[in-house]
């Protein structure tokens, strides 16, 4: 029974995320093929970034999360491109090859990146990612309005992190705060 009500639920957000995107003017653009290969590395490290860190947020919230994105991409504290933003964070020499780093665990700028889970999109969530990744080549493309004034960082509502009193609220977006680092 308890199934059920989170199937219900989950049905229900993505419903009211398809009614949203319809009023923010956001098309859906199927990939060209159903295959993460060949799509743009860039906005796939995006739309990841987004499903992970704001999947069960309103479409609003999943585009603040890429605006945060775009904002570090644009600000030279910050890597230049949206993959090298996402994977920003201390890394360590893998011991099978020297060649290959991974990052430390939970010390990422974006947690679900190095928190030692698999980072593969779930089956059951294929559609939903789909439309993330459209909402997220819309961010990418610079034609969703940037709603969090220019946001640097953000948080959960329930968590207070040392770094939010050193930097300007922004926004309240959904289930997070966003600041803006001052240059």
């Amino acid at each position: 029974m308890q199934v059920n009500k989170v199937v219900i639920s989950i049905a229900g957000n993505f419903l009211s995320a398809l009614a949203i995107i319809g009023f923010l003017g956001v098309t859906f653009m199927k990939p060209v093929n159903a295959s993460h290969d060949v799509w743009d590395d860039e906005v796939l490290c995006m739309a990841k970034n987004m499903y992970w860190e704001s999947r069960n947020q309103t479409v609003e919230g999943l585009i603040a999360v890429g605006n945060v994105v775009m904002n570090r991409v644009s600000d030279n504290r910050y890597p230049d491109t949206i993959c090298e933003v996402i994977e920003q964070g201390p890394t360590y020499k893998s011991w099978k090859d020297e060649n290959t780093y991974y990052p430390i665990k939970n010390k990422c700028q974006f947690s679900w990146y190095c928190d030692g889970k698999k980072d593969d999109i779930p089956d059951k969530d294929y559609k939903i990612f789909e439309i993330i990744y459209d909402i997220a080549m819309k961010v990418e493309g610079g034609y969703l309005e940037d709603r969090t004034s220019g946001a640097t960082h953000y948080h959960a509502y329930y968590v207070l992190p040392s770094w939010a009193k050193t930097k300007t609220r922004t926004a309240k977006i959904a289930d997070h705060i966003f600041y803006r680092w001052e240059k």
